[in-house]
């Protein structure tokens, strides 16, 4: 059964930094890609970043030179550092897990794909940018 549990969500200034963690369990989290998704209140999910197992990432253009995916696979830890954060920034952020294919892949090298590309999901945490 496989489990995604984000933390370090939380209230900051436009301009200043935070990380996100989400650790799996359930998996061998090297075998899987691994993204960042967001939703705005009132708004649908949208991707922000993506880190397959080889370690490729793609970024949303709007958080491209601002976030950082990362993933410590010897520690079951995925990371997405923000700066500079803005006011468009604010949403709930929830960390995604799907098992490594040729298919993903390739939609990963082409971009972020939509969040039904992925199944496993975690419960989401909260930044608010103001």
């Amino acid at each position: 059964h496989v489990q995604l549990v984000e933390s370090g969500g939380g209230s900051v200034q436009a301009g200043e930094s935070l990380k996100l963690t989400c650790v799996p369990s359930g998996y061998t989290s090297s075998s899987y890609a691994m993204g960042w998704f967001r939703q705005p209140p009132g708004s649908e999910r949208e991707g922000v970043a993506t880190i397959d197992s080889d370690g490729s990432t793609t970024y949303a253009d709007s958080v491209k030179g601002r976030f950082t995916i990362s993933r410590d696979n010897a520690n079951n830890t995925l990371w997405l550092e923000m700066s500079s954060l803005k006011e468009d920034d604010c949403a709930t952020y929830y960390c995604a897990a799907e098992a490594s294919s040729p298919l993903l892949t390739a939609l990963l090298a082409l971009g972020i794909p939509s969040p039904g590309a992925f199944t496993n999901w975690g419960q989401g945490t909260q930044v608010t940018v103001s």
